[in-house]
């Protein structure tokens, strides 16, 4: 060890015992018996992990952080505890230098640097406040607390919670590298200048799907009384949704201004179809599952959809279109989301039956894993040759994080779809994707290809399984991609002052959506006495 090193550890050192005699000299007081139930509870993670439980209660936002805190915990864990601990052999503070009544028992005998408890403290308060800030001022405090409390004790120098504390937030902001979070609740888009203000819905055509999202709640009611003058259809087993649609259209006695839709996202994408071919603005209410469209566009709620038609506020949105077919008999489909075909569709269905439990990361991880040991790879022609894949992917618009599992849209005007593959013509192809992904290094990978383009053609040697925007539509031989056309679709403007009083209580993450949208009771009652019998319900 040169002289200059020796030096420095010299200084921490004196530093560190300075720090020590600080603490100790100073005067009892009721904080010391709080301190020392503090820091025992943080004994294995046990204060977290039932933070982590009482986060977890609610949805949104706080799941998302409470499912983080857990993760960046159990890596700060094993990297302080099980690597760092062994790698450097600390003495830790001599007992008797704290007055006996602050003195942990039985004390710690593992090596005293860095602080274990300082690391996970530090952890779980940073991955909290990356997905819900308002609740990382309630987790902050405690975790600075817990932090001091091993120097408070006796147990720790100063420098081992210092370091302790960094390598715990450096793990947690790690996570972003593999687990995105998302900075804003809305995607960007261009505003549409000049769109129908549609006055307590007058002009609007609506479809209700009462069967999507909660089983329990038919969403019907609640639009009405929101949208009393507008027209509101319900969907029905026997009748295509789009056909019921067209013909409200045409039978209207004043003209339609706009199209909406109330479920989730396959009702979406066909109610979105008519009206690009009606080249009418788009009213999405998000009542199904998932919401994934209604998530990207950054709306959230009823309250929303009242704010926006009612000024008539708007955003340009890419609707892209897939025909395919196997040369005889074409279809077509718009797509608002995702198109997949390979062992993505089973893919997506095992995320979503564990994203609630998970979080859509963790689950989408395990998805990856468990499809791809069941899965049989695909020929397909893309990209100018044939090749055999495990799954093919296409966004409407980009997906984000480029090179990495895709999580959500960051724009949705920006006239490319976006194309991602998982070779299955590489050794050990499969191994390699797991292995890549969980290093946060899929997009450097060999198996994995991506693309952004305008139109795509795609080949199959025979029929196989398709699936867009969660649904499966059929099979095909031959695919063709492209943009087919921007709606204007009603979102509040944020900026706008009229809503300073409104703005969402989580505008600066997405949580997921509740399986039904929420319209506080007080405006749920104002909407019904408003003009709950000026709907005309068909």
């Amino acid at each position: 060890m040169s002289g200059w090193t020796r030096n420095r550890f010299r200084r921490i050192g004196l530093i560190d015992r300075t720090v020590g005699d600080t603490v100790a000299q100073l005067p009892a007081s009721k904080a010391d018996a709080g301190l020392l139930r503090l820091t025992a509870s943080a004994d294995h993670s046990v204060l977290w992990m039932a933070c982590a439980g009482l986060l977890a209660a609610r949805g949104g936002s706080t799941r998302r952080a409470a499912l983080r805190g857990v993760v960046s915990v159990a890596g700060a864990s094993f990297v302080t505890n099980i690597v760092l601990k062994s790698v450097f052999a600390r003495r830790r503070p001599a007992a008797e230098l704290m007055p006996a009544y602050r003195r942990l028992s039985p004390a710690p005998t593992s090596s005293s640097f860095p602080s274990g408890h300082s690391a996970s403290a530090a952890a779980f308060a940073t991955a909290v406040a990356m997905e819900s800030p308002r609740s990382a001022l309630v987790v902050a405090p405690v975790a600075a607390a817990v932090a001091y409390s091993r120097v408070h004790t006796g147990v720790h120098w100063g420098s081992d919670v210092l370091v302790g504390a960094a390598v715990g937030s450096g793990i947690a902001l790690a996570t972003r590298r593999w687990w995105p979070v998302r900075e804003s609740d809305e995607a960007q888009a261009s505003p549409v200048p000049e769109v129908p203000v549609l006055a307590e819905g007058k002009g609007l055509v609506v479809m209700v799907n009462p069967v999507s999202g909660d089983a329990n709640y038919d969403p019907t009611d609640d639009v009405v009384a929101a949208l009393p003058a507008a027209t509101v259809l319900r969907t029905r087993p026997d009748f295509d949704c789009a056909a019921h649609l067209e013909q409200a259209i045409a039978a209207q006695r004043e003209p339609v201004r706009a199209v909406g839709v109330a479920g989730g996202d396959g009702t979406v994408a066909a109610v979105a179809a008519v009206a690009l071919r009606h080249d009418l603005p788009l009213v999405v209410i998000p009542t199904g599952t998932l919401n994934h469209f209604a998530r990207d566009l950054g709306v959230y709620d009823l309250r929303e959809v009242i704010d926006a038609t009612g000024v008539g506020e708007a955003v340009a949105v890419d609707i892209a279109s897939v025909e395919f077919g196997d040369g005889n008999d074409t279809r077509t489909r718009h797509l608002i989301n995702t198109f997949s075909l390979g062992s993505y569709p089973d893919l997506v269905r095992l995320r979503e039956k564990w994203q609630k439990r998970w979080g859509k990361w963790p689950a989408f991880a395990a998805a990856l894993v468990v499809t791809l040991r069941r899965a049989e790879p695909i020929e397909i022609h893309l990209d100018g040759r044939w090749q055999r894949v495990w799954f093919l992917f296409v966004g409407n618009g980009p997906y984000h994080p480029r090179g990495a599992v895709p999580a959500f849209r960051d724009r949705l005007d920006s006239g490319l779809l976006d194309v991602r593959w998982l070779r299955a013509d590489l050794r050990w192809s499969r191994t390699r994707a797991v292995v890549a992904l969980v290093l946060a290094a899929i997009g450097h990978s060999r198996v994995y290809g991506e693309r952004q383009l305008p139109e795509l053609d795609v080949q199959l040697p025979e029929p196989e399984a398709l699936a867009a925007d969660g649904e499966v539509i059929g099979s095909a031989t031959h695919l063709r991609f492209t943009m087919t056309g921007r709606l204007a679709v009603y979102r509040r403007d944020e900026s706008n002052p009229l809503w300073a009083d409104r703005s969402r209580p989580h505008h600066r993450r997405a949580p997921w959506l509740p399986e039904v949208f929420r319209i506080p009771v007080g405006s749920r009652i104002a909407l019904a006495m408003r003009g709950f019998g000026a709907s005309r319900q068909v």
